[in-house]
């Protein structure tokens, strides 16, 4: 079970290192996304791991990215040619 943990902290690390050096001009400050990158991967390994008791190290860390991943998108804005105009009138 620490080998879970540790993997997917690492796992979470590197996916959010990538969401950070591919996307930052659309994600706030690094160590914010770094954070929630490593805390998503846990709970997702956590989530995982209570589910499916001892369902392999692959799945539990499947699990773990998936949460990551799903957590990091919350962190996203909206691109700059995306954004709406407030209309007044």
């Amino acid at each position: 079970m620490l080998l879970e943990a540790l993997g997917s902290a690492l796992l979470g690390l590197v996916l959010a290192s990538l969401a950070v050096h591919r996307l930052s001009h659309r994600l706030p400050a690094r160590s914010l996304v770094l954070a929630t990158g490593v805390a998503g991967a846990l709970f997702g390994a956590f989530v995982t791991h209570s589910a499916l008791d001892t369902g392999g190290v692959l799945l539990i860390l499947l699990g773990a990215a998936i949460v990551c991943a799903a957590s990091l998108s919350l962190l996203l804005r909206p691109a700059g040619r995306l954004r709406r105009r407030s209309a007044t009138a």
